[in-house]
């Protein structure tokens, strides 16, 4: 039996053409999808932007060490303060959101670091540090 034909009749010929229908088909389904996307590739809109020549600006946050000893004193970057002045200082600094670096001795009661916290807090510093000794 020989492609192409159900004849019984014995004696066909094989089909000898390609066909070529579904070929075509694909090739206008390219086509057609070619010429949407064509335009869409050159959309870029022609704009002449300003230039800036500067440099960027580290602006490092002003860093607050206080530091709390075993008696409760409190120290502003290693000078000593009374806990009256520490409330008016946080505000002076807050406006510049500084960062607030805490360093308590380990002997000290947790209610002078909650206070200092608290004042802190007051004063809308929210950049807080805890720094420790990693020795022991």
């Amino acid at each position: 039996m020989a492609f192409g034909s159900f004849d019984e009749a014995g004696l066909t010929q094989p089909m000898a053409e390609i066909n070529t229908t579904p070929l075509v088909d694909v090739m206008l389904v390219l086509l057609v999808i070619f010429i949407i996307t064509a335009p869409l590739f050159h959309q870029a809109v022609p704009i002449d932007l300003p230039q800036v020549n500067s440099t960027r600006l580290d602006d490092k946050p002003e860093v607050i060490q206080l530091a709390i000893d075993a008696e409760g004193k409190i120290f502003w970057n290693g000078e000593a303060i009374h806990r009256q002045a520490l409330e008016s200082r946080l505000l002076a600094a807050s406006p510049h959101q500084p960062e607030l670096h805490l360093r308590a001795d380990r002997k000290v009661a947790y209610e002078k670091v909650a206070d200092v916290m608290a004042a802190a807090q007051h004063a809308s510093i929210v950049k807080i540090a805890f720094l420790t000794d990693s020795a022991h």
